[in-house]
């Protein structure tokens, strides 16, 4: 099981922290995603982090700005996200890799055990 938090409304060129507690199955043997959805697009990976930390991946559209990373005390995963732009308005998804010790990557079919998801809006 996956629950994110964090999300909420944040002016263009505001900051915004994710958190991805992930409980149910063992963290340290999985990679952990983020993805991202608008209504009426496909989900789409915005960054990733092998189950060692070690490893990580992001889509072109937020390298640079947006930062993974992973606390192994607290099993969880954060997203780190700045200068945030109305583009990157969206509902925000974590996931666990299907399989053990791979490196990460940014395809949804390679994820499962989704969480609810948090909004992410970002407006003046």
């Amino acid at each position: 099981q996956l629950m994110e938090a964090g999300g909420g409304l944040v002016q263009p060129g505001g900051s915004l922290t994710l958190s991805c507690a992930v409980s149910g199955f063992t963290f340290d043997y999985y990679a952990i995603g983020w993805f991202r959805q608008v209504p009426g697009k496909e989900r789409e990976g915005v960054a990733c982090i092998n189950n060692s930390g070690y490893i990580t991946n992001y889509a072109d559209a937020v390298k640079g700005r947006f930062t993974i990373s992973r606390d192994k005390a607290k099993s969880t995963v954060y997203l780190q996200m700045n200068s945030l732009t109305p583009e990157d308005t969206a509902v925000y998804y974590c996931a666990g890799d299907t399989k053990l010790y791979r490196s990460c990557n940014l395809w949804t079919s390679s994820y499962a055990s989704w969480g609810q998801g948090t909004q992410v809006t970002v407006s003046s």
